[in-house]
Parts: structure tokens; sequence; C-alpha cells
């Protein structure tokens, strides 16, 4: 168990260096961030611009900018943003809640309806709610977002106005504001986490064991729900770490449609304005994000399926 600590432990810290190194390389090839400051009213004089090359590391070499930005990082500093000068530091940590609050509630909202539609599905094998739950499937996975999303607006906003169309409320409390959103994203998980249960849950309730236990006598609910539904939860599982951390980093549509200020919108924004600082700053937290829900679902595995051990 020791050594598969450290191995994921070292592949987390050397995939944050790739994800960010990578990310500055490619602003680099992008175009020349200095010129920032020549179109917001700076008026650069070429000295000017000499100096703030120095300072910004603009005059060394990909490798040395990153050594340098790497150094600030694992002190706390992020740096500044190249259009507005404000800490990146501050700005992710602005951004961060509302991109934490949209993709929580979305993946929990999948979670609670897709894996029982999963399993109702598998029970109910070839019967009506089982046709239903694989054409919700169907549906959930191959409609566009951008249009579901605007179609919800269209419906329950506009016409029946029963929520509003969009942005986010004062608080967290007010759920009304986050409705929509979260639906049109936890929608394509939700077919999702559906199909995987049930394919899942079929083929755990064809085993021998699940046959035998019913041989015996066992009931409909503890062989369904205690046997049968712990073993295929592996497989949900698994996903659950893509999903959300899908939900963390590609929640951007759902942002734009329903103005949520999240770090969806200003990770765009950072590209559209070749703006390196925010823009590692955004792949640095959304990195460690997704390589520290990695691990867990690792450790996970062992207490779900007793037969996995990491020896």
């Amino acid at each position: 168990m020791r050594n598969f600590v450290v191995r994921r432990l070292v592949f987390a810290i050397l995939s944050v260096i790739v994800a960010t190194f990578v990310i500055l390389a490619l602003s680099r090839a992008a175009g020349d961030p200095l010129l920032l400051y020549a179109t917001s009213g700076y008026g650069l004089t070429d000295e000017a611009a000499e100096q703030i090359r120095h300072d910004l590391g603009l005059d060394r070499n990909v490798t040395v900018q990153y050594a340098l930005w790497l150094g600030n990082a694992l002190r706390g500093d992020l740096g500044t943003t190249l259009r507005d000068r404000q800490d990146v530091t501050k700005r992710v940590m602005e951004k961060l809640p509302n991109t934490l609050q949209l993709a929580g509630v979305s993946w929990i909202l999948a979670t609670i309806v897709g894996i029982p539609l999963g399993v109702l599905s598998a029970v109910k094998r070839t019967s009506a709610p089982d046709y239903l739950g694989r054409v919700f499937a169907i549906f959930g996975q191959s409609v566009p977002q951008f249009w579901l999303g605007l179609v919800f607006v269209l419906i329950f906003a506009i016409q029946l106005q029963w929520l509003p169309p969009g942005t986010r409320g004062s608080s967290i409390w007010d759920i009304k504001y986050i409705v929509l959103p979260a639906v049109t994203l936890g929608l394509p998980a939700m077919a999702g986490y559906m199909r995987l249960t049930r394919t899942a849950m079929l083929e755990v309730l064809d085993s021998e064991y699940i046959r035998l236990a019913r041989a015996k006598g066992v009931g409909n609910n503890v062989v369904i729900w205690k046997h049968a539904f712990k073993n295929a939860l592996i497989q949900p599982l698994t996903a659950s770490t893509l999903i959300l951390t899908g939900f963390l980093t590609g929640s951007v549509v759902v942002e734009q449609i329903f103005i949520w200020p999240g770090m969806g919108q200003m990770a765009i924004t950072a590209v559209n304005n070749n703006d390196f600082p925010l823009l590692q700053g955004t792949v640095f937290f959304f990195t460690i994000l997704y390589v520290a829900m990695t691990f867990l679902t690792d450790l996970l595995y062992a207490l779900i399926d007793p037969r996995i051990r990491y020896n």
C-alpha cells in the first residue's frame, strides 16, 4: 500500500508539472503576451517594453520561465494577470467556489438519478421501465448541451417563468438559480451512469454466486442491493471521477449559456487574451483537482471490492 501511495503521489506531481509546462509553451507559440500591454492603452516605448519583458521573464527561454513560475507557485505566488494586473490566486479563488457549486450539484443530481435508474433497468430487463430507461440514456447522451440549455431557458424561464434564465444568486442557498444549469450539465452524466450501471448489474445478476444465493432462498432485495449492487458499483465509481472532473473542467458551454461566473469562462477569456499567468493558474488548480480525485477513487476500490489489494 505504501509503494502504491508513493507511486501515485509521484504521478500526481509529474502530471501537474507536465500540464502547466505545456500550457506555458503553447501560450508562447500563440503570440507575444507583451502585445496585451500595447493594446490596453499603455503606449509602450522600447525601453518600457524591454523592462516589462524582463519583469515577466519573457527575455529568457521557456524552460527558465517555467522554472521561475514553478518556484513562485510553490511559495503560493501564481503571478498577476497581464491585462488587468490582478493577483492570479485571488482571481481563481473568486471563481472556484462557483464552479465547485455547479459541478457538485450536477454530480450529485446525476448520481442519485442515474445509478438507481440503471439498477431498475437491469432488474426489470425487457420490460417497460427498461425500454424507457434505455430511451432516456440515448436521449441524454445524444442531445447537445448548448441546445438543451437554450430549450430549458425558453420553456422554464421565458414561457413558464418558473426559474431565472441565468446568472448566480447572491448565496448558495438561492437554489432556483442553479436548477437549470445543474440539470443541463448533469443530464448526459445521468444517461452515462444509467448505461454503465445497467450493464454492470446485468453481468453480475447473471453470475453463478447470484444464482446460488437465489437458490438458497435469499430475499430479492438482499440479492440486488447487498450482493449484486456492491460488486457492480466499481464501473460507475470509476466513471464518477471522470464525470466530476469533466464537470469541473468542461462546464464552459453551460456557464456561458446561463451566465454562470465560474472558472470555465475565466479560462476561455485567458486563452483568447493569451493571458498565460491566469491560464496556468487555472490549469494548475484543475490538474490538482483531477489527480486528487483519481487518487481517492483508487483508494475506494479496495473498500468496495475486497479482492483488490495494492501490493
